[in-house]
């Protein structure tokens, strides 16, 4: 968290429901585009109903439309006779005091309306179809049937006759819909059953729980480390007095045990009557840590509600009702999770609190990690940040005792961390050794040579590398122009198994041309590699081998990913090959080999991070070797051998790489030292898009912050995407509440033509 965003919190105090019973009025937060707060009288017959946080529906100039109760009042200060409120949505408050508290900070601090903050807290398929529960007919037999009743309605009715002996087998009740999965005409007879008195019916609600078919086998906690006993016994203070501890930042190497940290918190929790909030940053460490959770937890497990986008939405709906109703004692999720209409908060937890993912691309551009710090502080719980590699504006805050820094330098039962070998892929190209297509080397020989070692002694190889696709460039041989999205400026990259270029940007696709579409003249080139391209070649190479390719791509059918991580898990795998789905936070003890095959993905991008997200990168994945009994091993396959991030990383060294980081920020004046704002403009128009920021920011010179530091507009470093041309402008400065509030005024009054978007993001995460 920046380093100032504790104070832009202004209110110590967590939020309180004011006293309601004496309210004759409601002031109401429109959802609609107008961001307006409206007065309405509260009619009696609904006055017992309505509490802050309550989604109404209210007239406005002939229609209805919903809103959100903010407050209830005495009186109005409007002159005339207000209009009433029609009607509730939902049978409970769909926000809670602390949420709503909570979403007029965002409002301020990311400059967005509040009732855009209060759609994003909201699933779609709960803001649509609030409480569209699923429901189904329970049976149960009421009166048993004889073996001779039995055989006398087999003749006459034996449909009848099937469904009663299906009840009976089943115990005597059971529901239509498993009923019908043995009996399709089950529905046919029940009219007849039911008259007769043999059985009745009641509705029943069905909850869709995307875990229902799987199965869970109870852990018990085990025995903590000294590092762990400290980190545990530092996280129970903090739950026993949140109002004077700080944020707590857990920085534990990998495999050092930080999950069993979590689990016997989060225990400590459940047992004083509290409930408790679990954020991962990858959908593909959902499923690793729901098992874990739901085995820890086995008695409970019905009372764990899990977020993400990768439920359907019947699913999510059900699972974020199971939140609202106070049926769920833990929730996991991705960042909208923050979100959970949780109440009885005793800790949130942030897994990976370092990753880029917690940060939401579209308004409101909140970051997940960010609001757990400040939702901790509204709903007086303790937060915890987990990482191998803490981001660095986490970081410098511990540095600087605004949080307190735990540490676990040791892996659990003594397990060394993995040996990391570097290996100088120019000296590669020049020996002309490894597995090579063209010009780039996909497996150096040192590394062949590791798979095949792990493959004859039956251990597991971890192949990573963050790009998709089969060859990432096609460029002509006479003109060295490289094949282009015509949306966007980036090379286009071939997906072999469809024989199509692909867009990564904007998805396009289109069937490879023969001819350079610039000289029109033959000879066009493939270069670069992706996944795919490394699938292809390690089956080449190692024809036995059982091989699987996580991306998204790949991963296209429901529980796909669970179903490949667990095939891996139980070793029906010898070798994975995946992008940053595979590259942190999960668990094979069979892994002893960790090949990097292009570490310079990361490294060369035009932004301050590149070195960070760089290390942090490699950290984790060579974080997967070696967590079991068997020594691991990481070979990481670069052009660039000396760079600090890749030496850092070689001797997992992330406090030595922070502090010379840090200087470098602090000489340049990045974050953790200053905030950032990042304003884009873009539209169809070039000319149009850059006139519009140079307008913006002639605007911003007149009255800028005292501190504050802009820079000039200019093209991103993606300069077109999606049939767009984009520009940025930076502001840097060290009175964020300031430049907010001038940034507000400014774009209050400038008018950009129809086509052309500007948009701001407060702490940006990338500048691309």
């Amino acid at each position: 968290m920046p380093n100032d965003q504790l104070s832009f919190f202004s209110a110590d105090a967590p939020a309180q429901q004011q006293e309601e019973g004496a309210a004759h009025v409601a002031r109401v937060q429109l959802e609609g585009s107008a961001a307006l707060e409206l007065d309405y009288a509260v009619p009696s017959k609904l006055a017992e109903r309505i509490h802050i946080g309550t989604r109404v529906m209210v007239p406005l100039q002939n229609q209805r439309v919903p809103a959100v109760v903010i407050e209830l009042l005495e009186a109005s200060s409007h002159r005339g006779r207000l209009k009433e409120i029609v009607s509730i949505v939902g049978s409970r408050p769909m926000f809670t005091p602390g949420l709503l508290k909570l979403a007029d900070w965002v409002s301020q601090y990311y400059i967005v309306p509040v009732h855009r903050v209060l759609r994003a807290m909201l699933p779609q398929a709960v803001r649509d179809k609030p409480e569209s529960f699923l429901k189904d007919s329970h049976l149960k037999l009421v009166k048993e049937p004889t073996p001779e009743g039995l055989d006398k309605m087999q003749t006459r009715a034996p449909l009848q006759a099937r469904l009663l002996e299906e009840l009976r087998r089943r115990g005597g009740e059971a529901n239509l819909s498993d009923l019908r999965r043995e009996l399709p005409q089950a529905t046919t007879v029940l009219k007849s059953l039911l008259k007769q008195g043999w059985i009745t019916r009641a509705e029943i609600r069905v909850t869709r729980d995307p875990f229902q078919t799987e199965e869970f086998l109870p852990s018990q906690p085990l025995t903590l480390t000294e590092e762990q006993q400290a980190a545990y016994v530092a996280v129970l203070e903090a739950i026993a007095k949140p109002a004077e501890a700080k944020p707590l930042l857990l920085h534990g190497v990998t495999g050092s045990g930080k999950t069993e940290v979590y689990l016997q918190a989060i225990a400590e929790v459940l047992k004083a009557g509290q409930t408790a909030l679990v954020l991962v940053p990858e959908i593909s460490l959902t499923p690793q840590t729901i098992e874990r959770f739901k085995a820890r937890f086995f008695e409970k497990k019905d009372s764990i509600a899990v977020l993400h986008s990768h439920l359907s939405d019947g699913e999510r709906h059900d699972e974020w009702f199971k939140v609202q109703e106070g049926r769920a004692d833990i929730v996991i999720g991705a960042r909208s999770a923050i979100f959970a209409p949780l109440e009885r908060l005793g800790l949130i937890i942030v897994d990976e609190e370092h990753e880029p993912s917690y940060k939401q691309e579209d308004t409101p551009r909140y970051h997940a990690r960010d609001l757990a710090v400040l939702r901790a502080r509204i709903e007086r719980c303790a937060v915890l940040l987990g990482s191998a590699t803490p981001s660095l504006e986490s970081f410098q805050n511990a540095l600087a005792g605004k949080y307190e820094l735990l540490r676990m330098t040791k892996r659990t039962d003594g397990k060394s961390m993995p040996l990391i070998r570097i290996i100088d892929m120019r000296l590669q190209r020049r020996k002309g050794t490894g597995t090579s297509i063209g010009n780039a080397t996909i497996l150096s020989e040192r590394l062949r040579a590791a798979i095949t070692t792990r493959l004859e002694q039956r251990e597991q190889t971890i192949l990573f590398l963050n790009r998709r696709g089969f060859h990432t460039t096609l460029d002509c041989n006479t003109c060295g122009e490289v094949v282009q999205c015509q949306d966007c400026a980036i090379p286009m990259t071939l997906h072999k198994a469809d024989n199509r270029l692909v867009c990564h940007i904007c998805g396009a696709r289109r069937v490879p041309p023969t001819k350079c579409p610039s000289c029109k003249e033959p000879g066009l080139k493939y270069g670069g590699f992706g996944t795919e391209r490394v699938e292809s070649a390690v089956r080449e190479v190692f024809p036995q081998a059982r091989i699987a390719r996580v991306d998204t791509d790949t991963m296209q059918r429901k529980n796909q990913l669970r179903d490949t991580l667990r095939d891996f898990r139980a070793q029906k795998l010898d070798i994975l090959i995946g992008t940053q789905m595979i590259a942190k936070g999960l668990d094979f003890p069979n892994v002893t080999l960790v090949g990097v095959l292009n570490a310079d993905t990361a490294l060369n991008l035009p932004d301050f991070r590149a070195a960070e997200r760089t290390l942090q990168l490699l950290i984790q994945v060579a974080g997967r070797a070696g967590r079991g009994e068997l020594k691991g091993e990481v070979f990481v396959q670069t052009h660039a051998p000396h760079s600090p991030a890749i030496q850092f990383a070689r001797h997992n060294n992330f406090e030595g790489f922070a502090d010379q980081e840090l200087e470098h920020r602090r000489a340049f004046q990045y974050p953790p030292y200053r905030h950032m704002v990042l304003i884009s403009s873009r539209g169809k128009h070039e000319a149009q898009a850059e006139f519009t920021l140079q307008t913006l920011h002639k605007r911003l010179e007149q009255g800028l912050p005292e501190g504050t530091v802009m820079g000039e507009p200019t093209p991103s470093s993606l300069a077109k995407a999606h049939g767009q041309f984009r520009f940025q402008l930076l502001l840097r400065t060290d009175r964020i509440r300031t430049l907010a509030r001038h940034l507000q005024s400014v774009m209050d009054t400038l008018s950009p033509p129809p086509d052309i978007l500007v948009t701001w993001d407060v702490d940006p995460v990338s500048l691309g």
